[in-house]
């Protein structure tokens, strides 16, 4: 590759980040494996770092922090908000040993006087009476965020949406209460197929058992939890001609083709041309399920 060209989201040239402090966690999930974490203050603001898959032995061989960005562009385009992201190509020090690979790093997006709660934790406290954790969110009028997160989560098969990885936001002065922005989506797409080998047993259309606090086990069920006035999607409409066409694509934030190309935009270093084409196989073929889902 010729001169490396930086944009907001990718940050090309190598850094060297070997002076973070990374902290271990275990998967949620429960499979083998760590993501490493580390914090650092910028010119008084607070970022945070994530890795991909850890291993000891075998290194840094996962793909999250990838999915991370490219969920990310996702999420813009269909005007969701969220979490923005930067990857950065980086070098790093664990346990000693360097590695050279690519890592994700956000801000925080507390604003001040906010602290915050899972949203297990605030829903256990604040529930009514055999109340489910959908109807809870849907009468704390946050309707369109929880429909938004169920069709992004279907859309890259999000695994990992579990009751923790949703933040309820307080401000002790105002007493405000809201929702964190989307964030945490790198378990999710092909994140389990560390080797391109592995990529021919993706199915784009699979429904493998997710992790949903307000949902179910099924990212293609859960869809039919999101009332039609939560939908995102370019509804069709008879034409004069008979035909169906689209409502106002400005109205109604939808996914592309074109859109390709956005989503990836100088990734080619970070993730594999193989690993590109399943990706979006696997996001635009989830879109026009939903397409049709929607208009059915």
């Amino acid at each position: 590759m010729n001169k490396k060209t930086n944009d907001e989201k990718v940050i090309l040239q190598l850094q060297d980040l070997r002076h973070l402090q990374w902290t271990k966690i275990r998967h949620s999930s429960g499979t083998a494996g760590s993501f490493l974490k580390a914090s650092a203050r910028i010119r008084g603001e607070r970022w945070y770092y994530k890795l991909s898959d850890y291993d000891p032995y075998r290194g840094i061989v996962g793909h999250e922090c990838v999915n991370e960005i490219i969920a990310d562009r996702l999420l813009t385009i269909l005007r969701i908000p969220h979490l923005s992201y930067q990857l950065i190509h980086a070098l790093v020090l664990i346990d000693g040993k360097e590695y050279e690979t690519w890592l994700c790093r956000s801000k925080d997006y507390r604003q001040n006087g906010e602290s915050k709660i899972a949203l297990d934790t605030y829903y256990q406290m604040e529930k009514e009476e055999e109340e489910s954790p959908l109807d809870f969110c849907f009468r704390q009028g946050w309707g369109q965020y929880i429909s938004d997160m169920l069709l992004v989560d279907f859309l890259i098969l999000n695994r990992d949406r579990h009751g923790a990885n949703l933040e309820v936001l307080r401000n002790r002065h105002t007493k405000a209460v809201r929702l964190a922005p989307l964030f945490d989506h790198g378990l999710s797409l092909c994140f389990s197929a560390h080797d391109d080998r592995d990529l021919i047993t993706i199915d784009p259309l699979a429904d493998r058992p997710v992790q949903c606090f307000v949902g179910s086990h099924s990212a293609m069920e859960n869809l039919n939890l999101i009332p039609k006035e939560y939908r995102k999607s370019r509804m069709l409409k008879p034409s004069e001609t008979g035909d169906w066409a689209d409502n106002d694509p400005l109205q109604s934030p939808s996914l592309r083709e074109s859109d390709q190309d956005q989503i990836f935009l100088h990734l080619d270093e970070a993730v594999s041309e193989k690993r590109r084409e399943v990706i979006w196989q696997m996001i635009w073929k989830r879109w026009k399920y939903y397409e049709s889902f929607c208009n059915t």
